[in-house]
């Protein structure tokens, strides 16, 4: 890190610059936002200009006390992660030869397999061990330039085991250099103790979120709405009760049907649909009038060697925001690469490059409900990361490659 001038009583009104960059800002009508020969300033937490280096403000110059130069280096915004479920006991890499051996992603749940398997092995496991192996995954994603990431529940589906899948999501973002957001996911599949009785674990689960809210460890709320988890009338009780306490909801919608999910959940105001390969034009249009975002995750489109595209075309012509996500899990689509994931929307999905980026930044973080991040501009949270490239469309391009050199998050570089 080369330091300028770095005065040792630095007042508060004392700006950091990050200069000798270029910018891929993400901001205005040119592709990529971007600025050849950039910088930043930094106060505190959050950026209070980028642009063309020889540009700086008089009255933001003569506050600068420290200053770092990149040398051409990239400078993208930090990555937004807005769908994993890392918090976990076990794995499930029998499933995964199984299903080279021919038997379906259905087949396996319908047997017993499937989420209910990893549901034991999260409920035998300690709150340490779960922390222990969610952090090492938490740390992988960190490596590769990730500054937020969305964490669900969704392997306890007891009240006291989905609490402390919770707790160790929320320990994750107070222990380590990252912001992370929770998602309260109990309606992922029916618990074995609840077996045909899917309309009882409803309510049961619908009952537990008052307490969870109060206690502060729940920003979202999710379910799986599918043939083999829960109807869209059990997914409405579920947002029903998201509503009663006033919390935002979210959607697995899609993914291997048409249960017109996306279409409820946008009724909902939904912050984000995800998955969406069978998405139909009128969930479409539903998700496009609420502003909802279409999360992509090439990762398990992969690894289920899916071959029904998303309506990319038709997410694109109605104009709906789409983002990416690994959707990390232990089933399918256990990746800890968000920059992978990039590389498969482009080569998958045809995303383009800058889309992709896109997809990991800013339209990321607005499917979490943050407007704070995602961008280089004036008031946006300084998250940011310095990559040995030359250009953004490097980021699709490479893979088996990790080009992260720095991270800045919340205005400090972060170390571990």
């Amino acid at each position: 890190m080369a330091r300028i001038h770095a005065p040792g009583n630095a007042a508060p009104t004392d700006l950091a610059l990050w200069r000798d960059a270029r910018l891929a800002t993400l901001t205005g009508s040119t592709p990529w936002g971007w600025t050849e020969h950039g910088a930043l300033l930094v106060k505190g937490e959050h950026l209070v200009w980028a642009g063309e280096q020889t540009t700086v403000p008089d009255k933001l110059a003569r506050h600068i006390a420290t200053e770092h130069s990149v040398g051409g280096a990239l400078i993208t915004p930090g990555l937004v992660d807005c769908h994993t479920h890392l918090v976990y006991g076990g794995q499930r890499a029998r499933e995964f030869e199984l299903r080279l051996q021919g038997a379906s992603y259905e087949a396996i749940a319908l047997a017993g397999g499937g989420v209910r398997s990893t549901v034991a092995a999260t409920r035998s496991s300690s709150d340490e061990a779960l922390f222990a192996s969610a952090r090492q995954r938490a740390l992988a994603l960190m490596a590769e330039g990730v500054t937020t990431v969305e964490i669900k529940s969704g392997y306890g589906l007891t009240e006291h085991d989905e609490r402390r899948c919770l707790s160790v999501a929320r320990r994750l973002g107070t222990e380590l250099p990252l912001e992370v957001r929770t998602t309260f996911l109990a309606a992922h599949v029916v618990p074995p103790e609840f077996e045909s009785r899917a309309d009882d674990y409803i309510d049961t689960l619908c009952g537990w979120l008052p307490a969870l809210k109060a206690q502060g460890l729940v920003d979202a709320v999710d379910a799986f709405c599918e043939r083999i988890a829960f109807t869209t009338a059990q997914t409405r009780r579920v947002f029903e009760a998201a509503r009663a306490v006033g919390l935002p909801v979210k959607l697995h919608a899609e993914q291997l049907s048409d249960q017109s999910g996306a279409a409820l959940a946008a009724g909902f105001g939904a912050l984000s649909c995800d998955h969406l390969e069978h998405v139909s034009d009128d969930g479409i249009r539903a998700m496009r009038g609420a502003g909802t975002v279409a999360v992509l995750l090439p990762g398990a489109y992969y690894f289920l060697r899916e071959t029904k595209l998303p309506p990319i075309a038709g997410l694109r012509d109605a104009g709906v925001p789409i983002a990416l996500a690994t959707d990390h899990n232990p089933g399918t689509s256990p990746t800890l690469s968000l920059l992978l994931m990039i590389n498969m929307a482009c080569t998958l999905f045809r995303l383009t490059p800058e889309e992709a980026l896109r997809g990991a930044t800013v339209n990321g973080a607005r499917a979490l409900g943050l407007h704070d991040r995602g961008m280089l501009a004036a008031g946006q949270r300084a998250d940011f990361v310095i990559w040995d490239l030359e250009h953004p469309n490097e980021m699709g391009y490479w893979f088996g490659r990790n080009p992260c050199r720095r991270v800045v998050i919340g205005g400090r570089e972060r170390t571990i």
